[in-house]
């Protein structure tokens, strides 16, 4: 087996590199900043009706300038504004472990809810895309496409059961391709579209929105709190909540159900015996390599020999910055909530990153903002509610906007590997999507009016 090398990482924002940090940095400002002033647009359904939010846009446009090749970006810019959106992600955990201790309450109403809609997005894949890849004749890559929404753990899960070499660890690339460059602007029209209707109970779509994805889980819930401003922030909880546990639980449930279940329907759909696992990076005669070679597939960030990641102590102000620009827009004024607000975020986030480093990463990041968003804005806390005042001042759509801004600059770097995927992912990961948000719903909506 051919032995690939590890991908350099240069940190150090200097020389060449100065222009590849500030002109992403300055791109995403104008676009977040111009779309966030225009607002919504809203498209009429009869009944139903889209609303299309600045956070979409922001997307729209920046896949835009990513892609085209007039004044291209360089491969460079699409590493900084991927690094950049990670942080801005973290942000976004930060800002919702600060809505959970004032909703703890609703949080253990909703309980027996929030488990059980788990099931939606176990089997939602599954029970819809697979077929669908099954009728398109994706092949093998079936299998590792539609047991999940496909996030990083996927790799590790499909790459350990069927190795890297694979059709199905194919699959998963193609996925998570799709989800990153789609997934967050289809959950959030999918989600203001059933928020419109006026059927599911908001805290049931809150509850769908956590599909294992933060982005895609931000966008959603953000489109659902807009819709139901009256119970905002209990939305942003239990969809923060919601997309913890099916990031906890996903990588048990993938191991010991999902991905053994999409292989055996896939069997009986194409009625053909189960194919047996290969060791990681060894292929036999009934699981030929694609092609093309795998080894461009050993990794889910692409195939650069350097990836560009920019220091802490830089990205943290650069994605701050944007953030209260956007903000500021949003709330039409200048307030001094919104500095205060995001300073208190940012040290949430600094603090949960250090535990987790601390821990060498055994509890995540994730994991401890949500211990210490709980912890800190809770009634119990002296001066919660002078924290939530100050962090709720702060729109958290605007906050979405910056995110997928940022991802939309950084589009252009999966663009080889969309082509090379081909159309057929294209339904195959709405379907995948589409179905993990609303039958996940559908039982948290079945759920809730039962416990109540």
């Amino acid at each position: 087996m051919k032995v690939i090398p590890a991908p350099s990482v240069r940190r150090t924002p200097s020389g060449p590199l100065r222009r590849e940090v500030w002109l992403p940095a300055v791109l995403a400002l104008v676009i977040v900043s111009a779309f966030q002033a225009v607002g919504v647009w809203k498209i009429n359904l009869g009944p139903a009706a889209i609303a299309v939010y600045p956070m979409v846009w922001a997307l729209l446009a920046g896949g835009f300038v990513s892609a085209q090749r007039r004044w291209p970006l360089t491969p460079g810019m699409w590493a900084v504004a991927e690094s950049l959106m990670a942080v801005g992600v973290s942000l976004l955990v930060a800002r919702l472990s600060l809505t959970l201790g004032p909703n703890i309450d609703v949080l253990f109403d909703a309980g027996p809810a929030l488990l059980l809609q788990e099931v939606g997005h176990l089997v939602g894949t599954v029970a819809i895309a697979l077929p669908l890849a099954v009728a398109l004749r994706m092949g093998r890559a079936t299998v590792g496409a539609t047991f999940s929404i496909d996030r990083e753990a996927s790799f590790a899960i499909v790459g350990d059961r069927f190795g890297v070499k694979s059709d199905e660890y194919r699959g998963v690339l193609s996925m998570y391709v799709f989800g990153t460059m789609f997934g967050a602007v289809i959950v959030a029209l999918i989600a203001s579209l059933t928020a419109s209707l006026g059927i599911f109970d908001p805290l049931a779509l809150a509850m769908g929105a956590g599909v294992g994805s933060g982005s895609m889980m931000a966008a959603g819930a953000a489109a659902i709190s807009a819709a139901h401003p009256e119970v905002g922030e209990q939305v942003l909880a239990l969809a923060a909540t919601s997309n913890l546990i099916t990031m906890i639980l996903g990588v048990y449930v993938g191991v010991w159900i999902a991905l053994p279940l999409a292989d055996r329907l896939y069997g009986l759909l194409t009625r053909s015996s189960s194919r047996p696992a290969v060791v990681s990076g060894e292929r036999t005669e009934s699981s030929p390599a694609p092609a093309d070679s795998a080894d461009t597939h050993a990794a889910p960030f692409g195939h650069d020999d350097e990836k560009i990641t920019v220091p802490l102590y830089l990205s943290l102000p650069i994605v701050a910055a944007i953030c209260i620009a956007a903000a500021t827009i949003a709330a039409g004024e200048p307030t001094i909530g919104i500095p205060i607000g995001f300073a208190l975020i940012v040290g949430l986030m600094l603090a949960a990153t250090a535990l987790s480093r601390l821990t060498r990463g055994k509890i995540t990041a994730v994991i401890w903002a949500s211990v210490l968003g709980v912890s800190v804005s809770g009634r119990w806390f002296p001066g919660s509610e002078w924290i939530v005042h100050n962090t709720e001042s702060i729109d958290f759509m605007s906050m979405c906007a910056v995110v997928l801004g940022f991802a939309g600059l950084a589009v252009g770097k999966n663009l080889p590997a969309l082509r090379m995927i081909g159309w057929k992912i294209v339904p195959v990961g709405f379907a995948a999507i589409f179905a993990s948000f609303v039958l996940s719903t559908l039982i948290a909506e079945f759920a809730l009016g039962f416990w109540r």
